[in-house]
């Protein structure tokens, strides 16, 4: 698994030899080798404790403009060969499309990237270890306060990886991963009602990771603060969102801007490269470069280079995400944004996507609120990308006078997507990368809140 040698290039470019063969135009190979291992308590008791390995070997074929996409976990050079000649059988008699093919061979990179993706002190953690991790996770959130009373659990999970591609161009990379997590998800009781919290640490690098009674406590906390909760009558009124709420709309952002939403004409964002989707001070970045990133990578799934771009500078769209497919329908270049399973096309992602933190704490965003709403949660899928129209349920706390209030559930955020980003007022300076999407707090000017 760490890719010294020649044996996995040998079996790549053999692959790709038995599929020119078969009469194939054209053809990309991809081979990804893993470990992981999961650890669980619930009341320090182990409930979860399960290891895995994988090896699959993944293969795009072109017959002309027609393609197939198809894997395997069978290596023998016989099982390899038939697979490898029914995938470019199956490409013959697909219908043909004219935007299909490889990238243009000038967009591979030239030299490799060192993005510092593996922990190779720490690697596999044991199970001993994610177990204790875990187990030291919970209790801090147990021991926390007397009203957290129960546990749906915590889990530890680690894992590595290697990954090798290969195309018909002469392209070749390979770079390997691990990565670590750690959440906790207690139960808060009042004698009148039960509330669970959550939170979580991830990583890179083992080291790097949150203490897992700092994981516990805030997991507590979440909890404690959610007892209590009241409905309140709908309202527009300003909207702070936390982090982990304000990375969802980055999220959605970033759908509406991928390529096969635009070339679908799913998105709102069709025909808007160069106008103003958001207030001034937001400033969107993908960054696939960033040194031990969790959505960090050399090259994208079609063996592209990735680089660092703004989405969104200033409040103006500046660039789509795209593949090479959705980049030749919409008559633009592949930004690198090509991601992919191993049996299937490429599809379009971001890998490191955040708002670029501003200038105010959190706690001046709360106070520049007179009567408002902070978001802890959301609820639900209610978004249409191609209209911009926003409907979520959410839970949060209320806000009077600058200050928090009281916990407050079963209400609805509703706007338009267009309007919400726009009335972007504060940015916070409080960007913590805990996932591939990280976003500071955030507040918008005024939005309908639905309750009673």
């Amino acid at each position: 698994m760490d890719g010294t040698g020649r044996e996995k290039p040998t079996l790549l470019e053999w692959v790709l030899d038995v599929v020119k063969g078969a009469g194939a135009s054209a053809a990309e190979v991809m081979l990804a080798e893993g470990e992981a291992l999961a650890a669980g308590v619930r009341l320090g008791n182990v409930e979860k404790l399960k290891s895995s390995s994988e090896s699959r070997l993944g293969l795009r074929v072109f017959s002309g403009q027609a393609s197939a996409s198809a894997s395997t976990a069978e290596f023998g050079r016989a099982e390899l060969a038939k697979f490898a000649a029914e995938t470019v059988a199956l490409a013959k008699v697909t219908g043909a499309d004219p935007w299909s093919g490889l990238p243009e061979p000038g967009l591979h990179p030239q030299h490799p990237m060192e993005l510092d993706l593996v922990d190779r002190e720490h690697g596999l953690v044991a199970a001993e270890r994610a177990l204790e991790m875990a187990r030291r996770a919970e209790k801090a959130a147990l021991d926390a306060d007397a009203r957290i009373k129960n546990s749906e659990g915590a889990e530890f999970e680690s894992s590595r990886a290697t990954v090798w591609f290969a195309n018909s161009q002469g392209f070749f990379g390979e770079y390997s991963t691990t990565s670590y997590g750690l959440s906790v998800a207690p139960i808060a009781d009042s004698g009148e009602g039960m509330q669970q919290g959550y939170w979580y640490t991830a990583g890179r690098k083992f080291e790097k990771l949150q203490e897992p009674e700092a994981v516990g406590i805030k997991a507590a906390h979440r909890a404690l603060r959610r007892l209590g909760a009241r409905k309140i009558d709908t309202c527009r009124a300003p909207v702070v969102f936390d982090p982990e709420t304000a990375a969802s709309l980055l999220r959605t952002l970033a759908a509406a801007a991928s390529g096969p939403a635009l070339y679908k004409g799913a998105s709102y964002l069709v025909g808007r490269l160069g106008e103003q989707v958001a207030g001034p001070a937001v400033n969107v970045i993908d960054d696939p470069t960033m040194v031990s990133g969790l959505g960090s990578r050399p090259f994208d799934g079609e063996g592209v280079a990735v680089r660092r771009k703004y989405l969104v500078e200033k409040g103006k769209l500046e660039t789509y995400l795209l593949d090479s497919y959705s980049a030749r329908k919409l008559k633009l270049q592949t930004t690198g944004n090509a991601a992919r399973s191993l049996g299937s096309a490429p599809d379009v992602s971001p890998f490191n996507l955040c708002l670029e933190p501003g200038r105010y704490d959190p706690e001046q965003i709360i106070r520049s609120v007179g009567r408002g709403l902070l978001v802890t949660e959301m609820i639900g899928f209610g978004i249409n990308l191609a209209t911009g129209d926003y409907s979520r349920g959410a839970s949060g706390v209320w806000i009077e006078g600058g200050e928090l209030a009281y916990p407050v559930h079963e209400i609805t955020i509703a706007g338009n997507l267009k309007d919400m980003l726009l009335a972007i007022e504060m940015v916070g300076n409080d960007l913590e990368w805990r996932s591939s999407t990280a976003c500071p707090t955030v507040k918008i000017g005024e939005v309908t809140i639905g309750g009673n």
